[in-house]
């Protein structure tokens, strides 16, 4: 195994975040700036790729429990910590803005929210978005919460 240090300057996932803008790596490579560091025999990407490929997407490695997290080598509770803390941050982030003017004006903007809002969450929720009449964010109540989930969970939004 190659270290990350030894790859070329424009391969390594900060300097290519640095020059080209983070949109422009993978997502195992936004992970690995995120863990630093790597395990014995396993680069930060290589451990990247190895949660990807257990949880199967980023969204179910947010959504992973702490139990499941803590499971994979090299993660601990502190990792799993972090990783929870960047994802309040991300949803506070985009409350932000939703509060600062932008609009919910189409379905996906609406789902994306709500996705956002709502990842990690196992139980079913009903709430409910209020929206002024340039479907600017005025509050987001919860209204009720459902039982646990087994299994799959699909998403639905009704629009109307």
């Amino acid at each position: 195994m190659m270290a990350i240090t030894d790859w070329p300057a424009g391969e390594r996932p900060r300097e290519k975040l640095l020059q080209r803008g983070a949109a422009a790596l993978s997502d195992a490579e936004l992970l690995a700036i995120f863990l630093r560091t790597g395990v014995t025999g396993k680069s930060a990407v290589d451990l990247a790729r190895e949660l990807l490929t257990k949880f199967g997407s980023l969204t179910q490695l947010f959504a992973a429990s702490e139990a499941d997290f803590c499971a994979v080598h090299g993660m601990g509770q502190a990792k799993f910590v972090q990783l929870q803390a960047v994802q309040e941050m991300a949803r506070r982030a985009l409350k932000e803005e939703l509060h600062r003017g932008d609009v919910l004006n189409s379905p996906r903007a609406v789902r994306d929210y709500l996705q956002l809002l709502l990842a990690g969450r196992h139980q079913e929720i009903f709430l409910v978005l209020f929206l002024d009449t340039q479907h600017r964010v005025i509050a987001v109540e919860e209204l009720f919460h459902g039982t646990l989930f087994c299994g799959a969970t699909k998403s639905f939004v009704h629009i109307g």
